[in-house]
């Protein structure tokens, strides 16, 4: 693939546009904005660095990595490693199955509309590893199908680098909590831009930090978070399905 269409596709991947149901899950913010927890929007920002150190770079940025360096070795026994310990590593049930719709949504996505992608780049080795095989792995029931592991392999076979395809991953997850944040009434699109140019040195640094680290260092920390997860899906109002 050639550079200008691998930063298209990245751009393409990063969209909210892209029809995976992203935009119907806030992940925590909306329970967060229920309960008066944040009032500025200085505060949604500190709140989404947060997300960032304690969950998106050391738990999602991680499992992409470990990914996208397997596919690029046909270990698809290692994606799906990857797989599940993201989800062993992710506590609230809705962060999990919105995660998991995601990526599956993906991969259906690309099924319909880019057959070459699910081309068998892998044959040559005894595992497999290809879009096709984590595709057939995900049908059948054998991998969770998590988003920022799909996000991975599918990355690796479209020529994207390893820490551009974190910056996509990690980039669509601080514009979808911002868009949730705004779609809620509560802060107006200068105010989330604002935010959002003043995370772009963090998401940097996080992508940078935690694309190649081993799987093993994965973590997830961010208590906070998972409480305000958990009370989400007992709250008797909702917009959003996380």
């Amino acid at each position: 693939m050639t550079e200008m269409n691998a930063l298209l596709t990245a751009m393409r991947l990063s969209d909210s546009m892209l029809p995976v149901g992203t935009y119907t899950a806030s992940y925590g913010i909306e329970q967060y904005l229920n309960e008066g927890s944040i009032d500025t929007p200085e505060e949604l920002g500190n709140l989404i660095e947060g997300y960032l150190h304690g969950v998106i770079g050391p738990a999602e940025i991680v499992a992409l990595g470990h990914a996208y360096r397997s596919a690029m070795s046909g270990d698809l026994d290692a994606i799906i490693a990857a797989d599940e310990r993201l989800g062993a590593a992710t506590l609230p049930a809705e962060f999990r199955n919105s995660s998991t719709k995601a990526g599956g949504k993906l991969l259906e996505l690309l099924d319909d509309i880019d057959s070459d992608l699910l081309a068998d780049t892998n044959t040559d080795t005894e595992t497999g590893g290809s879009v096709s095989d984590y595709t057939i792995a995900y049908e059948e029931g054998q991998t969770a199908g998590h988003l920022p592991v799909a996000l991975g392999v599918v990355c690796q076979a479209s020529g994207l680098g390893c820490r551009e395809t974190a910056l996509v991953s990690a980039y669509s997850s601080v514009t979808g909590l911002l868009g949730a944040a705004q779609r809620l009434g509560r802060f107006g699109h200068t105010a989330i831009q604002a935010q959002l140019s003043n995370l772009f040195p963090v998401i940097e640094n996080i992508c940078t930090e935690y694309h190649d680290d081993d799987l093993r260092a994965m973590y997830s920390f961010a208590p906070m978070v998972d409480v305000m997860g958990m009370n989400h899906e007992r709250a008797d109002r909702r917009l959003f399905s996380s």
